[in-house]
């Protein structure tokens, strides 16, 4: 990516950095730090990863994983936050790299399912797919991004090799099907979740527009959210269901299992 450096890191003063970066973007209070400059230093010392992206020397993006699963060696990427628009892709870029020069096959992580910018760049983006949904995930989260909502996240993988996800990362996203008369079985009306049709093989459940304005100027609507998607999305994977992609970057494209 054009003026944008990636690399892994290892000095404190680094990972400092990171730290400092972090706390700006989610804004905890001080106690709740996403993460502290030490664990980032055990981190890259035994062999995890850790990386920054630097646009004319300054630190605008970072991300942090671990290697996870001894039966089917995995990296799980913990933590990416960044400040400018493409730094996430090109921090992905590089995760994606690191984790094949390691003989690494995949990468997962979690993300909110209400967010829809996030769930356009993991799922179309990028070409990753959900695995399962996890309600509360991290628990009651204390910062100015989670405040106040159920920390409910979506966990994907992102199978490196796969013919589709080397095609995203190329920038040819694969194209996702939705059949004519595809029911809605969850879907928005002025702001609010409304629940439908969930009975056919391949169904949509919508996202709500901009969650995060939401939790600040409609705090009972962005919990209805939470809450309905739980109930849908969440059921649907509960029942072997799988999320195929996101259609017009407003619903998930979910296929009951035949």
């Amino acid at each position: 990516m054009t003026g944008v450096e990636v690399r892994t890191l290892r000095g404190l003063t680094e990972f400092e950095d990171v730290r400092r970066l972090f706390d700006t973007i989610w804004s905890p209070e001080a106690d709740a730090v996403p993460v502290q400059a030490d664990l980032l230093a055990a981190l890259a010392l035994t062999g995890n990863y850790v990386a920054g992206a630097y646009k004319g020397g300054r630190l605008v993006g970072a991300s942090a994983g671990f290697l996870a699963d001894a039966r089917d060696p995995s990296l799980h990427s913990h933590i990416t936050g960044t400040t400018e628009r493409g730094v996430g892709f090109a921090l992905k870029l590089h995760q994606r790299a690191w984790a094949l020069e390691h003989g690494l096959s995949r990468i997962t992580w979690t993300f909110d399912p209400l967010i829809r910018r996030n769930a356009h760049f993991n799922l179309s983006k990028l070409g990753a797919r959900p695995t399962a949904y996890l309600p509360s995930f991290y628990g009651p989260v204390r910062d100015a991004v989670n405040r106040g909502d159920d920390t409910d996240r979506l966990l994907v993988e992102w199978r490196l090799d796969d013919p589709d996800v080397v095609a995203a990362v190329n920038g040819t996203p694969r194209a996702v099907s939705v059949p004519p008369g595809a029911p809605v079985a969850l879907g928005e009306r002025v702001d609010l979740p409304a629940r439908g049709d969930a009975d056919a093989p391949v169904v949509l459940v919508a996202l709500p527009n901009d969650i995060e304005a939401l939790r600040h100027t409609d705090p009972l609507a962005a919990r209805a959210w939470r809450r309905m998607t739980r109930e849908v999305l969440g059921g649907l994977l509960a029942e072997g269901a799988r999320v195929t992609g996101v259609h017009q970057r407003s619903h998930y494209v979910v296929e009951r299992s035949k």
